[in-house]
C-alpha cells in the first residue's frame, strides 16, 4: 500500500521535475499548470517527510534523498507504462498476414517484447519478422516484401509508403574506458587513434561519413566494420575510436565497463528511426503499432540511457506524430 498522501500523479510530477529542472519544464512535460506541479510536490515531499528537492537552486537538484527516490519512481512509472501498453495493445485479429521488418539496434530486448505483444493480437495471422540494417529493411520496404517497416529514415519520401517518425537518436563518440583522459581530450583521441568506421554500405556509415566530410573533418581509412557488435568490440579493446548513437551504446551493455560514450566535439547530428507502412494501409494499424513502439523504446532504450548518461536528456528522445 502506498503511503497515504503519495499519488501516481506526484510521482509523474516529480519525474518530471527531476528530468526538467524547473517548474516551468515539468509543467510543460505534465501538461499542469505551475501552480499544480508545485502543490503536487510539496503534497509529495509532506507525505514521505523528506525534501525531494533542493528549492533553493536553478536549475533545481534533487537532494540525495531525491536521488535515492528517482531511481525507484523511475523503474515503478516504467513498469506500470509497460503494463499499460500491453493493456491498450492494437487490435491485429483482422489481419490474414503481416510482414515486418525492425532494425537490428533493437535485436536484443525490443524486438521480442514487440513481437510478443503483437502475436498476441495475431490470431489467425500468418507472421513474418525480418530483422537487418535499415538499408536492407527500406529496401525491402521499397519493393514491397514488407507491411511495416522500423529503420533509420533516409529522409527520402518512398512512393507508396507513409512515415511515421519515432525516435530521434543523436550520434555520439564512444572509445575505450579512460582513453579521452589518456589522449587529453576528444579531439586528441580522434587525432591519435584510428577511427572505427561502420560499413559506408549501411545508412549509419554513410549518415556518418557525410556529416564528416560537412565538417571538413577527414580520417584515415583503416578500419571499416561491417556488424555494429564487433565496432563495439575493437572499441572496447582499445583498437580506436567510433561514431555511434545511444541505440547501439545500448544494445552493447555488456561492454559498457570497458567503454564510454561522450559528445560528439564537433557539430552535433542525430538520425530518425521511422515507423514505414504501406500507403494503402489503414491509418489505425501503423499508428496503433507505432504508439506501441514509442512506448517500448521509452521505457526500455531512452530512460535507461538517461540514466547512464545524463547528456543525452532532451536529445534522445521519443517523437510524436
Amino acid at each position: 500500500m502506498l503511503i497515504k498522501g503519495v499519488t501516481l500523479k506526484g510521482l509523474e510530477v516529480f519525474e518530471a521535475l527531476a528530468r526538467a529542472g524547473s517548474v516551468a519544464g515539468a509543467a510543460e512535460i505534465t501538461g499542469l499548470s505551475q501552480p499544480a506541479v508545485s502543490q503536487q510536490m510539496r503534497n509529495l515531499e509532506a507525505a514521505l517527510g523528506a525534501e525531494l528537492v533542493d528549492h533553493g537552486r536553478r536549475p533545481m537538484q534533487l537532494t540525495p534523498a531525491g536521488r535515492a527516490y528517482l531511481n525507484r519512481t523511475q523503474s515503478v512509472l516504467s513498469q506500470l507504462r509497460l503494463a499499460q501498453s500491453e493493456l491498450t495493445v492494437m487490435d491485429l485479429s483482422h489481419l490474414s498476414q503481416l510482414s515486418l521488418g525492425i532494425i537490428d539496434d533493437f535485436d536484443n530486448d525490443l524486438t521480442p517484447r514487440l513481437v510478443t505483444m503483437l502475436a498476441e493480437s495475431l490470431s489467425t495471422c500468418r507472421f513474418k519478422l525480418t530483422t537487418a540494417p535499415s538499408h536492407e529493411i527500406s529496401a525491402e520496404m521499397a519493393e514491397g516484401r514488407l507491411h511495416i517497416a522500423i529503420a533509420a529514415s533516409s529522409g527520402e519520401a518512398m512512393p507508396g509508403v507513409v512515415e511515421y517518425p519515432l525516435v530521434r537518436d543523436p550520434f555520439i563518440l564512444v572509445c575505450q574506458k579512460g582513453a579521452l583522459a589518456r589522449a587529453g581530450g576528444a579531439e586528441a583521441l580522434m587525432a591519435q587513434e584510428p577511427m572505427l568506421k561502420y560499413d559506408q554500405a549501411q545508412r549509419i556509415g554513410a549518415q556518418i561519413e557525410a556529416h564528416l566530410k560537412h565538417q571538413n573533418l577527414h580520417f584515415e581509412e583503416r578500419f571499416e566494420i561491417g556488424a555494429h557488435l564487433s565496432l563495439m568490440t575493437l572499441v572496447a579493446r582499445g583498437v580506436g575510436w567510433g561514431i555511434t548513437t545511444p541505440l547501439g551504446y545500448m544494445r552493447a551493455g555488456r561492454f559498457h565497463d570497458q567503454m564510454e560514450a561522450h559528445p560528439v566535439p564537433f557539430q552535433p547530428f542525430a538520425r530518425t528511426i521511422s515507423l514505414f507502412a504501406s500507403s494503402d494501409w489503414a491509418d489505425k494499424v501503423p499508428r496503433d503499432v507505432a504508439q506501441t513502439t514509442r512506448m517500448l523504446v521509452n521505457e526500455m532504450v531512452i530512460a535507461p540511457a538517461w540514466q547512464q548518461l545524463h547528456w543525452l536528456k532532451g536529445n534522445l528522445r521519443v517523437l510524436d506524430l
